[in-house]
């Protein structure tokens, strides 16, 4: 048993592979120095909370589930049932705001970088390439092909590249004036009238935690969970801030002010080149290894987020006429995934009513992001209850040694957290993209109770007998 054991070392190094991403690094440069204080916010009151709550639910019901579980054992059926679909429906603008770098990517392989800011080319990436994923992952198990290898390819040798290349043009020419950083001033660090619009930027930087959670599955397997966990948490959190400032602030200090494309990663690579004098075909090289990355990235993710739904139909919770409760051999729903990929498909036309791709790639983020802060609502108000009702029930991993403080002031940490991301989103948003953000949300969150409300036995019976 203690040769399956982690590490401390190993803990933290899972931990920031959940988070770890290169694609919130222009929204965080778009921010200048404004930046370092969305981090440490979104840290504090967001990263944090999440990463101790889920720590104490996550050992308290082990059961697989994750959130769905703790949120339907917190406030019930009905809760948990919301939570599953807004960990699904969140990939309707989530992968559009992935699948949107392709273009980009694909622009820099083949050396034109314009085809990136052409929203026809960009829409037209999305559409093709996720389709086509989508039907390999119908067809076969792609499950067993990847692996890490799109980690590899579309995250840490990106960072790595990333941060050599900063680093070498921060020696040789600093700061920029023209750039996003420019010269560094005190006030620079807080948002003011006359930088509001970095606001814009806050809930981009809040998603480069989302997911941490999921580490709170690996606590059973720490030598010393209750020693080890919160430190292993603060570490990576550190890691994850050096990581992404360190890159954040490079990018920033090279890029003109308001020229900087937040779906394109390679801009900056270019923009590199030009000051180091190397080959601009080292910005190709870096764009396809991404794009391959990407793509191998968004197979599993076709398939990952939809599972939830699978297990909720088999539950009863859907009616038996959509048919989310069959799967094939590989254990997957058809019906599910085809319903998600028409509605990524349906967001992805926002690439062709809108022409500025800055824009429709900021306003789905901030509707990913702001969808699954409801699932970080429910979870805290989850641990609140839970602590009232069930007092007594084991809790391997606790917060706070005794009362309920601790847990307590975390959950608030959480919720003020969420509401300033989501108020200071849409007030710096304008009123078209504040409205659509809005809309998107409230939709995606009546949804589920409306179905809920309408509940019949018989989904249950039928599915029963179908799987029979």
């Amino acid at each position: 048993m203690d040769s399956k054991k982690i590490t401390l070392g190993t803990f933290v190094g899972m931990t920031m592979a959940l988070c770890a991403t290169v694609r919130s690094i222009p929204s965080l440069s778009a921010a200048g120095w404004t930046q370092i204080t969305y981090v440490l916010f979104a840290v504090i009151f967001f990263a944090l909370p999440i990463a101790l709550i889920s720590g104490e639910l996550g050992t308290m019901m082990q059961d697989d589930g994750g959130p769905q579980l703790w949120v339907k054992n917190g406030l019930g059926n009905k809760w948990g049932f919301t939570t599953a679909w807004l960990l699904w429906v969140q990939m309707f603008p989530g992968m559009v705001m992935v699948a949107s770098t392709i273009g980009p990517l694909w622009g820099n392989v083949i050396g034109n970088p314009e085809l990136g800011n052409n929203h026809w080319f960009v829409l037209a990436n999305i559409l093709i390439f996720y389709w086509i994923i989508t039907i390999l992952n119908l067809k076969f198990d792609m499950a067993k092909f990847g692996g890490s290898v799109g980690v590899w390819l579309g995250v840490y040798i990106p960072i790595v590249v990333m941060l050599v290349m900063g680093v070498a043009s921060m020696i040789k020419v600093g700061i920029r004036p023209i750039s996003y950083l420019g010269s560094f001033s005190w006030d620079k660090l807080l948002p003011s009238f006359s930088n509001i619009e970095s606001l814009q930027y806050f809930a981009a930087i809040a998603f480069v935690f989302v997911g941490i959670e999921i580490s709170s599955v690996y606590i059973p397997r720490l030598k010393d969970a209750k020693r080890d966990y919160s430190k292993g948490i603060f570490i990576a959190l550190i890691g994850l801030v050096v990581m992404n400032l360190l890159n954040g602030i490079l990018v920033a200090a090279v890029v003109p002010n308001n020229e900087i494309q937040l779906s394109n990663i390679t801009q900056p690579i270019l923009i590199w080149c030009k000051i180091l004098g190397l080959p601009t075909i080292i910005a190709n090289i870096f764009s396809f290894m991404v794009v391959i990355g990407v793509l191998i990235q968004l197979s599993a993710w076709v398939t990952g987020p939809s599972k939830s739904m699978t297990q909720v139909a088999k539950e009863g919770q859907i009616s038996d006429k959509m048919g989310y409760h069959k799967v094939n051999k590989f254990g997957v729903s058809r019906n599910v995934v085809l319903t998600q990929s028409i509605c990524i498909s349906l967001f992805a036309l926002l690439y062709g009513f809108m022409e500025d791709v800055n824009g429709v790639f900021l306003t789905l983020t901030n509707a990913t992001t702001i969808i699954y802060a409801i699932v970080y609502v429910l979870i805290a108000l989850s641990i609140i209850r839970l602590r009232l009702q069930k007092p007594d029930i084991e809790r391997p991993y606790r917060l706070g040694k005794k009362g309920n403080a601790v847990a307590f002031t975390w959950a608030g940490f959480l919720l003020f957290g969420i509401a300033v991301i989501i108020i200071a989103t849409l007030i710096s948003t304008d009123l078209v993209n504040a409205l659509f953000v809005v809309i998107v949300t409230v939709v995606m969150f009546v949804i589920p109770l409306i179905i809920d409300h309408n509940k019949k036995s018989s989904w249950l019976v039928n599915v029963q007998k179908d799987l029979k």
